[in-house]
């Protein structure tokens, strides 16, 4: 009896080409009439509602994309070719429907909006309600706004606004609130690069632990057996090659610095590289009046990040994170002496033949400014 039923449907959609939108609304009339259990949805939910169960995106004609639900029949192109066949080609839309295998009601609404709009027609429409009298007042939502900016929790704003906690919630995430650090959106990032080697030097240092002896946890983990205190790695970094100095010393005192910070210039004027320029944190070892007059000693303008703000220091920042996950922690080394041991091979391969990320994976010293010759003695 259904099959039948259909039947007749389908015979009456073929009526639908001559008939137009008035031929729509009969056929749905004859369908619900008769108890058919059919439902036909004219438009799909769209992706900037949040309501689509898809699986990819294809992009129709401008800027519209369309959402391609994972049981979809008909694709942008495919309800083009399905409107042509029937206008173009003078199919009817049941053998159209049935080629392209959908139901007579979807190849006519897709054939008039096809024939209304065009290519324009075909994409996917939102299906939200042009209106909706249970909406939150506008009032209520800049109340919401305006709580959550004070830091209020979904709660204490439901709470203060009468409004339940599902509404706050849908109200935050449509204002892009929903999370607390959306309130204070990520400082967008400033690269910078110094044109010549010596221009600047990035300093900074880095805490390592003194152990003596390794053993195997019951969970497989290696741990020093004895802590025996701390040691410091110094770190100094060149703006424009990223040529890396670096020592392990006992601390992070004012001498300490200062003897860092010889080293580290008699190391770069080895690359024919002069040191003009210093940045560093605002650490005690720095601020010393010792290390302000080794800068004075050896002609160099001193400048400090701003507090808390370690990313102004980032070139040096990057630098102890990759020597951190390619020597310090890359293998189980079964005392400080020897993991300290293994710094000078791996900041050589560091220097002279790791490839740089932001200097178009070349190494450091291929911006250092050395001449064939030099290079050739240098790395003997």
């Amino acid at each position: 009896m259904v099959r039948l039923m259909q039947q007749a449907v389908a015979d009456e959609a073929s009526l639908i080409q001559q008939q137009g939108d008035a031929g729509l609304d009969r056929i749905t009339k004859y369908a619900w009439g008769n108890g058919l259990a059919v439902r036909f949805q004219q438009v799909v939910h769209s992706s900037r509602t949040g309501e689509a169960d898809c699986v990819q995106q294809s992009t129709s004609t401008g800027d519209t994309r369309m959402d391609i639900h994972k049981n979809a029949r008909l694709t942008f192109v495919r309800r083009e070719q399905l409107a042509e066949k029937v206008i173009l080609q003078g199919s009817t839309l049941n053998s159209a429907a049935a080629e392209f295998n959908v139901c007579a009601r979807t190849a006519a609404k897709w054939t008039r909006r096809y024939r209304q709009q065009g290519p324009a027609g075909l994409p996917d429409r939102s299906s939200r309600p042009l209106r909706s009298p249970r909406r939150t007042a506008d009032a209520l939502v800049q109340r919401v706004e305006q709580l959550r900016r004070q830091r209020f929790t979904g709660l204490h704003i439901a709470q203060a606004t009468g409004l339940s906690r599902a509404t706050v919630s849908r109200i935050l995430r449509r204002l892009g609130l929903n999370r607390i650090r959306d309130l204070e959106p990520a400082v967008p990032v400033i690269r910078y690069e110094h044109p010549a080697p010596g221009d600047l030097l990035h300093l900074d240092i880095k805490h390592l632990g003194r152990f003596t002896e390794v053993v195997v946890r019951t969970d497989g983990r290696r741990r020093g057996k004895h802590h025996r205190g701390w040691e410091y790695l110094h770190v100094a970094v060149d703006d424009h090659s990223r040529m890396a100095f670096s020592q392990v010393l006992p601390n992070f005192t004012g001498a300490s610095a200062v003897a860092f910070l010889h080293a580290a210039v008699a190391y770069y004027a080895t690359l024919g590289i002069r040191i003009r320029r210093l940045l560093t944190d605002n650490g005690h070892c720095y601020r010393s009046g010792a290390f302000r007059e080794a800068c004075l000693q050896l002609g160099l303008r001193h400048y400090f990040t701003r507090p808390y703000t370690p990313r102004t220091n980032g070139k040096a920042e990057r630098f102890i994170q990759t020597a951190l996950r390619e020597w310090v922690y890359a293998c189980a080394y079964q005392d400080s002496e020897q993991r300290n041991a293994q710094m000078s091979p791996w900041l050589h391969h560091y220097n002279w033949h790791r490839p740089h990320g932001s200097l178009n994976h070349a190494p450091p010293v291929s911006r250092s400014g050395l001449e064939q010759n030099n290079l050739v003695r240098l790395h003997s």
